[in-house]
């Protein structure tokens, strides 16, 4: 089966190149194009024998799965262009939340899935979000489930959940990021070390705390409960924590929603201007 990507900006390119280094696909398999198409052919460097194509009209043409790895905002005028192309042999998997599956497959005569990545994947790690429509095809449904346990812990999810469960795993990454950083600059600024020092100290408490959890050494109860000894330093720490968090995260998921919501609207507008 030839697997089609249009968009090949950040998270396209994770995915063709997770999917490869995995060996879920060949890159023979795999037709790609972009809008910037010096950025396809940057990625056909690595993988001569991968397929580029001017157009997403080429990529329907070649390939019979279709990832649509664009903007939200820029699905719609994309499938308006395609979807007269598009036969019930193919299937579209969209990798963006504001659009729902049922949008999509009112919308396009062929199967169609979601799935919501996160740059884990290209570790072959972290989770991936995906939901089915109705109609996507047996084999659809296997292949695609394949594909991504190959570079991730696949996890079903229903529309109730997208944002938070999008917040957790794909978003999770740049708020923890983030979280790290002004860690290390804390202690930077508080103390005689260096930023270096810092980062690598940094980097490797946070993937070894990774490894005791992907080994299920420890819960995140237990292991905060075998670090902080009682009237111990962590737990002096711990207590700053309790004190000046307050309800940030609470804020983070409702600040997340209120733009998804937005995001929803207008990708409503845009699917409902085309229903007579």
């Amino acid at each position: 089966m030839n697997i089609g990507f249009i968009g090949t900006g950040n998270m396209g390119r994770i995915l063709i190149e997770a999917f490869v280094e995995a060996k879920a696909v060949d890159p023979r398999q795999l037709v790609i194009t972009n809008r910037t198409i010096s950025k396809a052919f940057d990625i056909q460097k690595n993988y001569p024998e991968m397929k580029v194509v001017a157009s997403g009209e080429e990529v329907i043409e070649q390939a019979e799965l279709i990832f649509i790895c664009t903007k939200p905002l820029d699905v719609h005028p994309l499938l308006v262009r395609l979807s007269s192309r598009l036969t019930p042999r193919h299937c579209i998997v969209s990798i963006t939340s504001p659009i729902t599956v049922k949008q999509l497959e009112a919308f396009v005569p062929c199967d169609v899935v979601r799935v919501i990545p996160s740059i884990n994947n290209r570790a072959l790690a972290g989770s991936s979000l995906i939901t089915f429509s109705e109609r996507c095809a047996h084999h659809y449904r296997i292949y695609i489930e394949h594909l991504f346990k190959k570079i991730s812990e696949p996890s079903y999810i229903t529309e109730d959940i997208t944002r938070v469960a999008s917040d957790i795993a794909s978003c999770g990454p740049a708020f923890f990021s983030y979280l790290l950083q002004r860690f290390i600059e804390a202690a930077v600024q508080k103390t005689a070390i260096t930023k270096e020092q810092a980062t690598m100290l940094a980097s490797d408490m946070i993937i070894g705390l990774g490894e005791l959890l992907k080994k299920k050494v420890y819960t995140l109860p237990t292991l905060q409960e075998k670090v902080c000894v009682k009237g111990g330093i962590t737990g002096e720490g711990i207590k700053v924590l309790e004190k000046e968090l307050g309800e940030i995260f609470e804020h983070l998921f409702e600040k997340t929603h209120e733009k998804f919501h937005e995001d929803i609207e207008q990708v409503k507008k845009q699917f409902n201007s085309n229903i007579q």
